[in-house]
């Protein structure tokens, strides 16, 4: 398959003197075209940082980061972000929050208002076009930002935590309606998360990060049936791969321990 991101020798040098450290340290990782790829890894190993700089919100210490083989320079509406925290504009109705995407579009008013009913529809707020954040629940508001990030048809999606301030029940819809429109859109996702169960029930590999400095402990392939149901996760293969992924990561949170004992 085609590389749609291509993570080539990266790493990430934070502070200066006495206080500079090795944040990331030679990533090597590519990511196809439609692929989702999810990030796991201790706090603090990088996920998030990685995540900045594919988005060109950041720049690398060293090596290069491609988008379709064209280096990565700084943002562009090739990507869309979804972020743990909301971000939504508190004053504009959810409609005006996902056309607030399509500000600098030369489409017309007709084709705006025709992507946004669409992408309203797409996250199941239908009959909420004019309700306002506040009027609406952590899951909602989430299911807002992400139709916002995908109006106006990036190539590429970059989530950090987005269901990590969820309660358990409403993060699982959100993992389920995330992998409806993945497969309505055709998006590139690259997913950081915390929650292993929710890694491997979204992707086609889960990338586990070493700690300190952040590399590529091991990349593993999630070959599990798609469209996938929530009662994946009781399989026995699913089990096998969590268990796989928890010890990577309870090695890792063992050695940052030894490093910095209490």
């Amino acid at each position: 398959m085609t590389a749609k991101v291509s993570v080539e020798a990266v790493g990430k040098v934070f502070g200066t003197g006495s206080d500079e450290f090795l944040a990331i340290d030679r990533i090597d990782l590519e990511v196809a075209t439609n692929e989702f790829v999810s990030i796991v890894g201790t706090s603090g190993c990088g996920k998030s940082t990685l995540l900045n700089m594919v988005g060109g919100l950041s720049e690398p210490t060293f090596g290069d980061i491609k988008i379709d083989g064209k280096s990565v320079g700084g943002p562009g509406r090739d990507r869309g972000f979804v972020f743990q925290g909301y971000s939504l504009f508190e004053w504009l109705t959810v409609e005006g929050n996902i056309r607030f995407a399509l500000e600098k579009s030369t489409l017309s008013r007709a084709e705006k208002t025709e992507l946004v009913r669409e992408f309203i529809h797409s996250v199941g707020l239908a009959g909420f076009e004019q309700a306002h954040p506040r009027q609406l629940s952590g899951g909602m508001r989430q299911r807002v930002a992400i139709a916002r990030a995908l109006v106006y048809k990036p190539s590429l999606l970059l989530m950090d935590e987005p269901f990590g301030a969820l309660d358990a029940q409403t993060r699982g819809m959100m993992q389920e309606l995330l992998l409806k429109v993945w497969e309505e859109h055709k998006v590139t996702v690259l997913f950081v998360t915390h929650d292993v169960e929710e890694a491997l029930f979204l992707a086609d590999r889960v990338v586990v990060l070493a700690s300190r400095p952040g590399r590529v402990k091991r990349i593993v392939p999630v070959e599990l049936e798609r469209p996938r149901r929530f009662d994946v996760v009781t399989s026995p293969e699913f089990s096998a791969l969590k268990r796989q992924i928890l010890a990577d990561i309870r090695e890792e949170t063992l050695k940052v321990m030894a490093l910095d004992p209490a």
